[in-house]
């Protein structure tokens, strides 16, 4: 079950049954099926609070990523600032709604077990989120 959540901010304007499909279809293209993941859309105020408390860092940043996957089961905490979303779409010439779809996917890639911190990583996941957001395309037609 995917579930969509907010905390001092309002639900952004995602369509959830079609999202639900697409990170199912996404989470399948690597072997994967989706358990218990759940979204909680924040402010940047309360990421860098869960920044700092739960990874001691003191940044902001655009989605943090609980991994709790058993198996070829993904379970996981997305926390994603809808603040930092919208600046970095704008820093990036991007449209909001696609940056949010690009964020909301991240977290599932992680899941799935891509990283993006070492060498060469970023543009594996660029490259990967990029595959998902034509997987959404499709979806959504």
């Amino acid at each position: 079950m995917i579930t969509y959540n907010t905390d001092g901010v309002r639900m952004p304007s995602i369509r959830r049954r079609e999202t639900t499909a697409w990170i199912r279809r996404v989470a399948a293209t690597y072997g994967r099926r989706v358990g218990e993941v759940g979204y909680m859309f924040v402010n940047d105020e309360r990421i860098l609070e869960v920044n700092n408390e739960y990874l001691g860092h003191d940044y902001y940043t655009d989605i943090i990523t609980f991994d709790y996957c058993e198996g070829d089961t993904l379970n996981g905490d997305l926390v994603i600032s809808l603040d930092t979303v919208r600046t970095n779409a704008l820093k990036f010439g991007k449209d909001y709604d696609e940056e949010l779809h690009r964020v909301i996917i991240h977290g599932i890639l992680h899941l799935c077990g891509i990283n993006d911190k070492g060498p060469g990583e970023r543009e594996i996941m660029e490259a990967a989120e990029n595959r998902a957001l034509a997987l959404r395309t499709e979806t959504a037609k």
